[in-house]
């Protein structure tokens, strides 16, 4: 019997290429990124494994990319949809293309990506997940457009919950706190009051869990169909609470607006209200800035900026398929 088929998108590292490896024991697995040459390695080392190029800001990219994973594999039974960046900034100091080139990427790309998988989906009763953010629980100061992103696309798939569930098909959304992933680690370099900001939060707030635990609280998702996955555990306590406790959880958050309007005017100063947001030279952070209409995410001369974004320029085909089978 052929096994169910898993889409994955930010499949090239991180919580993406974590989760792919972990579902491939049950399912075949369609791994999805912008980072066209580094996805297909990954699929290349998991195995029985297809891998598309996809930047899920371009309708073309994302419509190619699951053709192509439903010619290669013969539908989709789940969609896990992990791509996304993270900018950061005080929102006041910040140009406004900077909220609409986070959204393109995190609420309207995954949502265009999920849209193309759920004809698909519903032929086989699937099981979508969006990974969102303890972000869209507490507000962050410091990170509006990414917790605005994150909240919307929670919303959007607690709608889809409710009218696809005749349908068969499960949906849920997936609220991390921090994970060392190259996002997390990038915003600090690349932000260096906001690596100062983290050091103050206090408790569980304050500790970055190794990617493995998203990754394993996903799979566990995927086996359950669950509505809600969550990772540490007190970001559940969080979500149970977050209708009775808003006052203390804004008294605790606000402790950081300060630090993030000192940091950010000092970015602005130095890049511009647009590119201060983003992340010189990360591919997601150039793709986002496109959809915008804007090209000031590119690094500065000189530095070329890590490669680490999740999702191929808009229109692009990229790379065949590969299929590796296991030894």
């Amino acid at each position: 019997m052929a096994r169910p088929v898993a889409v994955v998108t930010g499949a090239a590292r991180g919580i993406g290429l974590e989760t792919a490896r972990r579902l491939s024991a049950t399912h075949r697995v369609a791994l999805l990124d912008l980072d066209g040459p580094a996805v297909s390695r990954a699929a290349a080392e998991i195995g029985d494994a297809v891998a598309f190029g996809c930047d899920i800001t371009g309708a073309e990219s994302v419509d190619a990319a699951i053709e192509g994973v439903v010619a290669a594999c013969g539908g989709i039974d789940v969609c896990i949809s992990n791509a996304g960046i993270a900018t950061a900034g005080a929102l006041r100091h910040l140009d406004p293309d900077v909220v609409a080139a986070q959204l393109n990427v995190n609420l309207i790309g995954n949502w265009r990506l999920i849209h193309a998988c759920l004809p698909h989906l519903v032929a086989r009763r699937g099981y979508v997940l969006a990974v969102a953010s303890v972000a869209a629980i507490v507000p962050p100061p410091g990170l509006g457009a990414y917790a605005a992103s994150k909240a919307g696309l929670e919303q959007l798939l607690d709608v889809l919950r409710l009218e696809v569930r005749h349908l068969g098909v499960d949906v849920g959304v997936a609220y991390f706190s921090w994970i060392d992933t190259e996002m997390v680690r990038g915003a600090e370099r690349q932000h260096p009051g906001f690596a100062a900001m983290r050091e103050g939060l206090r408790g569980p707030a304050g500790k970055t869990l190794p990617v493995a635990r998203a990754a394993d609280a996903i799979a566990r998702g995927v086996e359950r169909r669950s509505r809600r996955v969550v990772a540490p555990g007190f970001v559940g306590a969080l979500y149970r609470l977050r209708g009775l406790l808003p006052e203390l959880l804004d008294r605790e958050a606000a402790k950081a607006g300060p630090e993030a309007d000192r940091y950010t005017a000092e970015l602005v100063a130095e890049r511009g209200a647009f590119a201060a947001g983003l992340r010189p030279g990360e591919l997601g952070s150039e793709a986002a800035a496109r959809s915008a209409g804007r090209s000031e995410a590119a690094a500065p001369a000189g530095e070329p900026g890590p490669s680490t974004a999740t999702a191929a320029p808009p229109g692009a085909a990229g790379p065949p398929p590969i299929t590796a089978h296991r030894p």
